[in-house]
């Protein structure tokens, strides 16, 4: 089973009000049909297109009171899901 966790931002929002775009963080080792199949029994949608993108972990550097301290964020794979004409998502349902 793969991880699908919605992405709720400002932007996301905006997009998906627009263009009937979803954005989910998911797991890095998933492909396209795996996110396919998962958001059409999650969320009970037909999926018309999907686009993903892999993201490198940032590194990161801190001082603190025992020296610098160095590290790095996990790398992630983000896709955007194209649903349906007239269906729509709603994360907020849920809550």
């Amino acid at each position: 089973m793969i991880q699908i966790i919605p992405i709720v931002t400002e932007k996301a929002n905006a997009v998906s009000e627009k263009t009937n775009r979803f954005s989910f963080r998911v797991s890095p080792e998933a492909t396209k049909p795996q996110i396919i199949d998962a958001v059409e029994k999650l969320y009970d949608v037909k999926v018309v297109g999907i686009s993903t993108m892999n993201y490198d972990g940032k590194k990161k550097r801190r001082y603190s009171r025992s020296g610098l301290l160095r590290g790095k964020v996990a790398a992630f794979k983000k896709a955007v899901v194209t649903v349906a004409e007239g269906q729509t998502i709603d994360f907020y349902s849920n809550i």
